[in-house]
């Protein structure tokens, strides 16, 4: 293993990177919440037939590919405040408190009969997760954005995706392990009740976040070059024309789009997985979670190490076969010690992925900022979010299709089929297993931002001084 030169890791400082994270700590265990329990939550608990939960799953990814694209594209130009405050800090701020706010109100439906009457409820859900979207989209549209200026060599990518997946990893670990001790399977009280102490932390992590996000008046003047030599701004469309030309940015989309859907699918049937197939009460998930954590947690290291050596396009590639194979052991798990093995061996291909998530996304955002000779992140951020909402649709009409196939009962008390148990193994395993070997193939046949042509790139932004 070849030993790190210090400089290398004193470009950015510790405490910045730390800050920073937080923000993904926040986006990413609001985001497993979501998906590990709005689904079981209004198919158990709430009572809402199951093709209506999948429409309105499909309503709110489409608001969701429209709101974001569109969000990133009027709040990406400088304004008066940008010279104080920053390009992206007042759109962070703004976004994060609201929709940890918000949030809470999708766990607090009416209290009427959904048998008698599902549509007040239904579209109460569906109003809900739009509003706390569109604040979710405004603050993690500027988080995501800001990241290629915050840090801006292969360097400080590398010292910044330690503690990026660390503290969220950390953080989502420890908030995770509150609904266990309170939820109860079908109960509606238990789940407000652990929604909100785990809302309460979260909102506590916001501050944490604010001195990471502060920009230096260096990186504020590389977002106001190229506005000022340019008159017109493009269009939303032509930038998104400008954003599909280039192929390694479409392929990134295509296998975290990918990803996002093959995570989305396995986190919501973890629920139905501990509840149907191990018939287990949902406190061992403390088990599983803990194996996670450790798999995942202990092997980050490593997998810097290895995308130093292998390069981040590599390294990223790499993971997306682990993950498909981490997945796959759901078809035979039968046992929780079982569960809890594959789970830590599992976290381990997670690791390697996610580690060069942010890396390969702002190799992506540098080679058309270096084309088009100035900054548009939150842009082409949003248009990424624009495909990667579909992995809500994809969700809503796998396990809403698998579950009307196999005749799932959604009554909290009952003993499922054969059939219905083998319907979970299949939107929990098989088919995220099937979408990550695609993302491997695609990965490894069409992206090429590196060696000599990322150097470059590199070289170009330099010059341009962007």
């Amino acid at each position: 293993m070849t030993e790190i030169k210090p400089s290398e890791w004193e470009v950015v400082s510790t405490k910045k990177t730390v800050s920073y994270s937080f923000g993904y700590l926040i986006a990413y265990h609001l985001g497993v919440f979501f998906s590990t329990f709005v689904f079981y939550y209004y198919e158990v608990v709430i009572g809402l037939p199951v093709v209506l939960i999948g429409l309105a799953f499909i309503f709110y990814a489409i608001w969701n590919m429209f709101n974001d694209p569109f969000i990133g594209y009027l709040t990406d130009k400088p304004l008066k405040w940008t010279k104080k405050w920053g390009m992206r800090t007042p759109w962070i701020i703004m976004g994060i408190f609201p929709s940890i706010i918000c949030y809470f109100f999708i766990f607090t439906p009416p209290d009427i009969d959904v048998e008698a009457n599902p549509w007040p409820v239904f579209i109460y859900l569906l109003i809900v997760v739009c509003i706390y979207d569109t604040f979710v989209s405004l603050y993690l549209t500027h988080l995501n954005a800001g990241y290629p200026n915050q840090f801006r060599t292969d360097y400080e990518r590398r010292k910044a995706s330690v503690p990026q997946n660390i503290i969220p990893n950390t953080g989502s670990f420890l908030l995770s392990l509150i609904p266990p001790f309170i939820l109860i399977y079908g109960d509606r009280d238990s789940m407000i009740l652990a929604v909100a102490l785990v809302l309460i932390c979260t909102f506590g992590c916001a501050f944490f976040l604010i001195p990471g996000i502060r920009e230096s008046e260096e990186t504020k003047e590389r977002y106001l070059r190229g506005y000022d030599t340019q008159e017109t701004r493009e269009s939303f469309w032509r930038l998104m024309k400008i954003a599909f030309q280039h192929k390694n940015y479409v392929v990134a989309l295509i296998t975290y789009g990918l990803y996002l859907a093959a995570y989305g699918l396995w986190l919501t049937s973890n629920i139905y997985f501990i509840k149907d197939v191990l018939r287990l009460p949902y406190r061992v998930a403390i088990y599983l979670q803990l194996a996670i954590f450790i798999g995942f947690t202990g092997t980050i290291p490593f997998w810097v190490n290895v995308a130093k050596k292998l390069g981040h396009a590599k390294t990223y590639t790499l993971g997306c076969l682990l993950v498909s194979l981490a997945v796959l052991p759901t078809l035979w798990i039968t046992t929780l010690w079982e569960a809890i093995l594959y789970n830590g061996i599992g976290a381990f291909g997670f690791g390697c992925f996610y580690i060069m998530l942010f890396p390969v996304a702002s190799d992506t955002y540098d080679e058309i900022t270096a084309d088009i000779g100035k900054h548009q992140e939150a842009t082409l951020s949003g248009i990424r979010t624009f495909f990667f909402r579909t992995s809500h649709i994809t969700i809503g009409l796998v396990i809403a299709g698998v579950h009307i196939i196999t005749g799932y009962n959604p009554d909290p008390n009952a003993v499922q089929t054969p059939l219905a148990v083998w319907g979970i193994r299949v939107h929990m395993g098989l088919i995220p297993s099937l979408m990550m070997l695609f993302a491997f193939f695609i990965m490894l046949k069409y992206y090429d931002l590196t060696g000599e042509k990322k150097e470059a790139m590199i070289k170009k932004l330099r010059e341009l001084g962007l």
